[in-house]
């Protein structure tokens, strides 16, 4: 109860703040990813869904494998199997088979590193983010994100989310554009709205891990502290109350 209660409180009080900046940033309002670095099952799957779908592309510079295996309870065979598609050695970070040439080629420059884009970001960010690509013919790649307008990269989910197209408001006088107000999907994906709001988490909630591997024993050692300090607190009243039970 403390842990979760503790978890609550924490993914609150950082979505506030993370929401703040990206607005005051001129990035808009963030949705709440509510993910939890407790909910190890979460992980394994985001684990999962980015090896297949981001690591093409971003490394984890920061991050091995080995590490990553002892952190989610999975075996040296399951990741090596199932996460590692490189060839990369068990205990080597987690890097991207796409040749920088390649990368600057198609993307302009090589796609960037993602180790730590939760503590840049913020984990409400990463999930508005995967939740905000739509549609749009007038850039390179066929597509624009409502979040990050411009950004230089496709739709990685697009397969489970479908295809998403801006709804524009009126035209603002002052620049003569239209400004995206809302994301509709017009044709579904093999995933329906719940499902990929889950997987779109998942992806964030791994993240989030990654940008901090340490979080998982600090917060699992946060509890037992606070127990401790709650116990040592009700140990020094009793001897309080022992030595001056004679001073009346």
């Amino acid at each position: 109860m403390t842990k979760t209660f503790a978890s609550r409180l924490a993914v609150f009080a950082s979505g506030l703040l993370i929401s703040f900046s990206a607005f005051a940033a001129g990035g808009g309002a963030t949705l709440q990813a509510g993910n939890d670095l407790s909910d190890r099952a979460s992980l394994q799957r985001g684990a999962q869904l980015y090896m297949n779908y981001c690591a093409g592309c971003h490394s984890l510079k920061y991050m091995r494998y080995s590490r990553m295996a002892e952190d989610l309870g999975l075996t040296e065979d399951e990741v090596m199997k199932n996460l590692n598609f490189t060839g990369a050695k068990f205990g080597e970070q987690v890097q991207v088979s796409m040749p920088a040439a390649g990368g600057e080629k198609w993307f302009g420059k090589m796609p960037p590193d993602l180790s730590v884009i939760s503590r840049v970001r913020g984990s409400d960010w990463i999930y508005t983010y995967l939740k905000s690509f739509y549609l749009d013919e007038s850039r390179p790649l066929g597509w624009n994100n409502k979040l990050f307008p411009n950004a230089s990269m496709p739709n990685p989910l697009w397969e489970l989310q479908g295809l998403q197209h801006a709804e524009f408001g009126p035209v603002d006088p002052a620049t003569g554009e239209r400004h995206v107000e809302g994301l509709k999907v017009a044709q579904a994906g093999r995933q329906s709205a719940p499902e990929f709001d889950q997987t779109a988490r998942d992806i964030t909630n791994f993240l989030e891990y990654v940008g901090e591997p340490a979080a998982l024993k600090r917060q699992s050692i946060g509890v037992w502290v606070i127990l401790f300090l709650a116990a040592l607190t009700f140990l020094a009243y009793l001897l309080k109350q022992e030595y001056w039970k004679d001073v009346h």
